[in-house]
């Protein structure tokens, strides 16, 4: 969706909102994270946003990522605003978690870790080989569950789908450069 909005010269999040005119609770989830997240105000030089959108298991979520680059290319992901809405909300504190749980996971496989085979075996045997976010990589995550009255839906894995679209569409925004696979090579963004 970010390729047609830069294609068009258009906002990501208002091409979203003009497509999403039939899907109220997508449209809600996508307000409430632009809006938290001051989308499209001036950040520092060096913070760049980026936004996705999805819904799983019956469940609307929107993200927005704000990153920044080193010279060297590392992506550090600074802060992600999450807005949710999975249906009536039984425990509002494991929704966070599950949501915050699914942001971590899915940056790992988006900024670390990858399983590769060769002659049929996994490579990777432990942690060791399979590297994870340290405590101090974890960016802020700040999430907002909305009030509904919706049946409950999943919440799972819904905080996994939409974080590897929203920090490569940050890195777009930093760089021009789209991102094609994970995790990120970060020799391709130095300099």
């Amino acid at each position: 969706m970010d390729e047609i909005a830069a294609a068009a010269g258009r906002d990501p999040v208002e091409l979203r909102m003009q497509l999403l005119k039939d899907a109220p609770r997508h449209r809600n989830v996508l307000s409430i994270a632009a809006e938290k997240s001051e989308w499209g105000k001036a950040k520092s030089g060096d913070v760049f946003q980026g936004v996705a959108l999805q819904g799983f298991h019956h469940t609307p979520a929107a993200m927005v990522a704000e990153i920044s680059i080193s010279d060297n290319g590392q992506v550090s992901v600074q802060r992600v605003v999450c807005a949710v809405d999975c249906g009536t909300v039984i425990n509002p504190k494991i929704v966070e978690a599950q949501m915050i749980g699914g942001i971590v996971f899915g940056l790992i496989a988006t900024l670390k870790s990858a399983i590769s085979i060769k002659n049929g075996s996994v490579q990777e045997g432990n942690f060791d080989e399979f590297p994870l976010l340290r405590m101090g990589e974890v960016p802020i995550v700040d999430v907002t569950i909305v009030d509904s009255t919706e049946p409950p839906s999943g919440i799972g894995e819904t905080g996994v789908p939409p974080i590897a679209p929203a920090v490569t569409n940050a890195i777009f925004a930093a760089t021009g450069k789209r991102i094609r696979s994970l995790p990120v090579d970060f020799t391709a963004l130095a300099g």
